[in-house]
């Protein structure tokens, strides 16, 4: 499943993580020397417009080695509006887009996917995992009813956009090996057993979906350590940082951020063995988004004071 990349993934100088979607957004949060947030007036006029937030996740990274710098979309939100406005809300150039590295195919991940290809010139690489075009996908209600879920996702119809296509299972670098795309995350802990409510099309039957597509990137950090972020994390937060350690051959972590699917009754039986094994890890920056959900963020705040950081849209975070 994995491919031992250690001594390939290059140091990087700094990184810069943009919220461009998340389930929150507050324009008040003050800026600290880890985080900044956008201002909420311009030569003292607050804005008239502002940004969106929604149940997805887009996140703009870029990396430098030197003078050397690379941006990559990781993500692309729920709705077909909400990246592309705040990208103009906060004045980024949607041009400085390099690869678009995708966590996983559900809706949330891969919404505003093809508008924004529509805006982007030339061709540009599009990273997943080939299970992300699985479908149809399902959620399992308390009841033992069904809810099938809307393909936003299909090899036929990207492969008619401006994109090249880059379908991997196993470890892929891209950013001229500055960024690792996992690929496909191994599953070793006994209490991470990813999301037993969704349900997959397999051969006619309807099965448990182990969303083998699930993937996050991880950059390594001169003299820190390793950077990762997740998307869902349905292989599991803890899963995804020790896949990292393993494959980068590095294990300190300095920060980890992005959704850590924590969120409802399921999940919330699992939080201590998560919070036991994340303090093992002593991670510096502890940022959780998106599907992490509120008792898990609000428990990741207690127990890690000074390593826990607030997302909110807009907001970009330096590590260097």
């Amino acid at each position: 499943m994995s491919e031992n990349l250690s001594g390939s993934l290059k140091t990087v100088d700094r990184v810069e993580i943009t919220t461009l979607i998340d389930n929150y957004v507050d324009v008040l949060l003050p800026s600290t020397d880890r985080i900044t947030r956008p201002p909420l007036s311009i030569d003292g006029k607050v804005k008239a417009d502002t940004f969106l937030a929604e149940h997805g996740l887009s996140l703009l990274v870029s990396v430098w080695q030197g003078e050397e710098k690379h941006t990559i979309l990781f993500d692309t939100g729920y709705t077909k509006v909400g990246v592309l406005h705040n990208l103009e809300q906060l004045g980024l150039n949607i041009e400085d887009i390099e690869v678009i590295v995708l966590s996983h195919g559900h809706m949330d991940h891969t919404g505003s996917l093809d508008g924004l290809l529509d805006k982007i010139p030339g061709t540009i690489p599009v990273v997943l995992h080939p299970g992300a075009f699985v479908y149809p996908r399902y959620t399992r209600q308390p009841d033992g009813s069904k809810n099938i879920w809307p393909r936003t996702l299909t090899r036929d119809a990207l492969a008619q956009k401006n994109v090249e296509i880059i379908e991997s299972e196993t470890p892929t670098l891209i950013a001229d090996g500055m960024i690792m795309v996992t690929g496909e995350v191994a599953r070793t802990t006994p209490f991470e057993k990813g999301m037993p409510n969704a349900l997959v099309g397999k051969n006619g039957d309807i099965v448990q979906d182990p969303i083998l597509d699930d993937q996050a990137i991880v950059m390594k950090l001169n003299e820190k350590g390793l950077v990762v972020i997740s998307g869902c994390a349905h292989s599991g937060i803890i899963n995804t940082l020790a896949f990292a350690q393993k494959t980068v051959g590095e294990q300190s972590i300095h920060a980890v951020l992005g959704g850590f699917h924590l969120s409802g009754p399921f999940f919330e039986k699992i939080h201590d063995a998560t919070i036991q094994e994340m303090k093992k890890m002593d991670p510096d920056v502890i940022m959780p988004m998106h599907c992490t959900g509120l008792k898990a963020i609000q428990r990741f705040q207690k127990e890690f004071p000074s390593n826990f950081v607030l997302n909110s849209v807009g907001s970009k975070m330096t590590l260097s």
